[in-house]
């Protein structure tokens, strides 16, 4: 046995004696609750209550290979089953045995080299024959022992079971702090904003005090030419008051100093005291990565076995720690990964003995930290490689490419098409691949835990599948971008790298702009072309510089022209909820310190974006104009505060005047004292739903033929009817909501 076994065997064993104690501690409980005679109902359910202890005890010890606890458990099952049976009596006698089935079983778990562990060993034959004989109905009164020595107590483990929901509830709890982290350092900005507007308003003082004394004495020089002084009265009044404003202002600085002092030094705290908690609460959620490897040797085995091929797995990183949730929704991408290499890649050991190969093929699964916030999974092969033309072929076949196109691409532009939904080299489809879904399924696991995966293949010498993932999910750095009036934020780690460039490194190649980067030019696309939202220049546009980002994922790059990069800075990452589980272009959402709901970008989806996007000059940016739907008001019924920040930033951002409500009755009252264009709403909502809005809506003269669009996840055929009678114009399925779609809708019935 090699070490890692070994080291493997003592975890597991480990593992083994924090449950036993637990089934142990049952056991011990449910007999004193049995010998207390309770109920004869009750005493049935105490009854399975601990046989399922013994009988779980029994399959942990087997699992483990300790077979004296094994054989103990199964004799005291049939003494219980026996009793569930109502075969046997309960009796003083049948107690004492089965209290001393439990308390050997309680030193069995000490440590091998401790002397009543050896000592128990020994007495196991004779409680097993005083077992046999309870189920006879022979229970044998208990034997005298003396009192165990301390030396004897079983040391109780230093951890404790605590289920993952609950460990989930304290980390969400934890992260949900982060936002006041975040409020307390815009407080404080603010009061340092307030501090500067201040000294600003001094200073400007200090520059007319001169001026005004100057024209006090002026007036008293006329006063005197005149013999009145009824102008120096009141000049001699506001003097006074300026004096008292002078030190009314200094005074009113100093508490605004130590009022920013104190803010600055809570914010510090308190961010101090939220990085530690989040810090440790993430902890509290790392496995190693070995934990979810343990299966991959003998699915490699059976796989290379079933295809007559002869495959060695090595996996190295095992003892790197990763958030739980990641390591869960990384199982099936990297079993994936792994039968894409032994049934695509490796050989059978005939070819490869013709290629001058090792009749063995290699595969292998090695994880690296790549710093304190990123790992990189490799899981690659020394097979065949990727073969490119086939690639190429059934891309075109499936339309992602056109003839001309595929003729023009060279292997780098190929390779990434392998993630495309559908794209498979197998001839044949089998119960592993041929179905072109596995790598589309790694590449959509890889995005949506917020990492990347990329490719590489040698003709003849293998292929590599390289993923970089973060550690912990729910809290990243971000980069904070503005496009016209809205903000939105992009992961930092698919960010490779901000841009500032002059206007004329833009370049145009076959239609397309592209810019300079690495030896490379890559193609530049306007964020707000890639979303669908207007490109209105406001000013900061104007000059001889363009502000980019270049994002990358699965080995594209493409740079995207934004209005302004605002900063990066962690945030807490927000659900869109299960009836938004999947809006195009968008993850997620996060809030601001300001309060603000801000949407996270989805990369992948970006990417596929802007290869659609036509290309338009970075330059030609247009006026602000009156159009349509500057002028069009939209009001928004929908009581999920995520869906209603979500819905009111895509109309926003198409340039409509939006109010929102958070349910029917309020959205009728906005009704009866706003003018609105056109209506969206949920259906299902408090006190009034969609379908009765819609319906008192169309009972209105007033309203009658104020158009009504209803967003909702209700997709029944009934659902629709119903809303039609009700006299919408529109019904959108959330579950295949579209913002694209939405705006379509809005554009044409307004």
């Amino acid at each position: 046995m090699d070490n890692k076994e070994t080291e493997f065997q003592r975890k597991l064993l480990s593992t083994f004696k924090v449950e036993a104690a637990e089934h142990i501690q049952a056991l011990s409980s449910g007999l004193i609750e049995l010998e207390n005679a309770p109920a004869a109902g009750k005493r049935m359910q105490v009854i399975e209550t601990v046989f399922r202890a013994a009988h779980s005890l029994k399959g942990a010890a087997r699992a483990v290979g300790l077979a004296e606890i094994e054989s103990i458990c199964q004799s005291v099952e049939s003494v219980l089953s026996a009793l569930k049976r109502k075969q046997l009596d309960l009796s003083p006698a049948l107690f004492d045995v089965l209290h001393d089935a439990v308390d050997a079983l309680g030193k069995l778990l000490a440590p091998a080299a401790d002397e009543s562990f050896a000592r128990e060993k020994l007495l196991i034959p004779d409680l097993l024959r005083r077992l046999e004989s309870a189920v006879k109905g022979e229970a044998q009164p208990r034997q005298v022992l003396r009192p165990a020595s301390s030396e004897e107590k079983t040391v109780l483990a230093d951890t404790v079971r605590i289920t993952t929901g609950k460990l989930n509830s304290l980390l969400f709890q934890a992260e949900e702090l982060l936002s006041a982290k975040l409020t307390a350092s815009q407080r404080a900005a603010e009061i340092r904003e307030a501090l500067s507007e201040l000294a600003t308003l001094k200073k400007e003082r200090t520059k007319i005090a001169p001026a005004m004394k100057a024209v006090q004495q002026a007036w008293e020089k006329a006063a005197k030419r005149n013999g009145s002084d009824k102008a120096g009265a009141q000049l001699r009044k506001l003097a006074e008051f300026m004096g008292w404003e002078s030190a009314f202002m200094k005074t009113f600085e100093g508490k605004l100093a130590a009022l920013a002092k104190s803010a600055g030094h809570d914010q510090r705290s308190l961010g101090a005291m939220v990085d530690g908690l989040l810090e440790d609460m993430k902890k509290a959620l790392m496995l190693p990565i070995s934990s979810a490897l343990e299966m991959f040797p003998k699915m490699a085995r059976d796989l290379s076995r079933d295809q007559g091929k002869e495959v060695d797995l090595a996996l190295s990183g095992g003892e790197i720690e990763i958030d739980r949730r990641i390591l869960e929704e990384m199982r099936d991408p990297l079993i994936h990964l792994i039968r894409n290499c032994i049934d695509h890649g490796i050989e059978t050991p005939e070819v490869r003995r013709r290629a001058n190969k090792s009749p063995r093929g290699s595969v292998t699964l090695a994880i690296t930290q790549k710093d304190d916030s990123k790992i990189e999974i490799l899981v690659s092969d020394d097979g065949a490689g990727i073969d490119i033309a086939k690639v190429r072929e059934a891309a075109r076949k499936l339309g992602l490419i056109s003839a001309q196109d595929a003729g023009a691409r060279e292997g780098p532009g190929v390779l990434p098409l392998v993630f495309q939904s559908g794209v498979s080299t197998s001839p044949i489809i089998t119960d592993l691949s041929g179905r072109g879904l596995g790598l589309a399924i790694v590449e959509e696991k890889v995005a949506r835990l917020g990492g990347v995966v990329s490719v590489e293949t040698q003709p003849g010498r293998g292929t590599a599948f390289r993923v970089v993932l973060p550690l912990t999910l729910a809290t990243f750095r971000g980069v904070h971008v503005r496009v016209n009036d809205q903000r939105f934020v992009l992961p930092s780690a698919q960010v490779e790298q901000v841009l500032r460039l002059k206007r004329e490194a833009i370049k145009t190649v076959e239609n397309r702009e592209t810019v300079p980067w690495n030896g490379q030019a890559v193609a530049l696309v306007h964020l707000a072309d890639a979303l669908e939202l207007p490109r209105v220049h406001d000013g900061s546009a104007a000059g001889d510089t363009v502000q980019a980002i270049i994002l990358g994922a699965a080995g594209k790059r493409i740079a995207f022209a934004v209005d302004e990069i605002l900063g990066e800075q962690e945030v807490l990452v927000k659900t869109l909820g299960k009836q938004l589980s999947r809006v195009r272009n968008i993850a997620g959402a996060t809030v601001l310190g300001t309060g603000k709901a801000v949407p996270i970008l989805n990369v992948a989806d970006l990417l596929r974006s802007a290869v659609k996007v036509a290309a338009v000059p970075i330059a030609r940016t247009t006026e602000p104009q009156e159009s349509a739907a500057e002028r069009k008001s939209i009001l928004i019924a929908e009581d999920s505060i995520t869906s209603r920040a979500l819905l009111k930033n895509i109309l926003e951002s198409a340039g409509y005047h939006v109010a929102a409500a958070v349910d029917g009755i309020d959205a009728f009252t906005l009704l009866k004292t706003e003018r609105f264009d056109l209506v969206v709403s949920d259906v299902e909502m408090p006190r009034m739903d969609g379908f009765d809005l819609t319906a008192k809506i169309r009972a209105d003269k007033a309203f009658a033929q104020l158009p009504v669009v209803l967003v909702t996840a209700l997709e029944s055929r009934e659902h629709r009817e119903r809303g039609v009678d009700a006299g919408a114009n529109a019904y959108i399925v959330k579950s295949s909501f579209d913002q694209s779609n939405l705006l379509e809708i809005v554009r044409r019935l307004i």
